[in-house]
């Protein structure tokens, strides 16, 4: 890894889905590159060393996924 690539987990919000191998996908906020935190939807290897593709969001962006979630009927 990169040495000037830098994270920190600042809090693990939960637990999506667990796929084969024990990669985990998570929903937690993130400080990447000592930057304010944000949300963050990834995969993770189990040591949190490793990560696959994800999306990030702001507070604000949460919310509104949250809402639109909420609003959708699932069959």
């Amino acid at each position: 890894m990169d040495e000037s690539f830098s994270f920190n987990i600042e809090q693990n919000c939960g637990i999506i889905s667990e796929g084969k191998g024990g990669w985990k996908t998570e929903l937690n906020l993130v400080s990447w590159g000592g930057r304010p935190a944000k949300y963050d939807i990834r995969s993770w290897a189990s040591d949190h060393q490793k990560m696959g593709k994800g999306v990030t969001l702001t507070k604000e962006d949460l919310i509104s996924l949250k809402a639109i979630l909420n609003n959708m009927q699932l069959d």
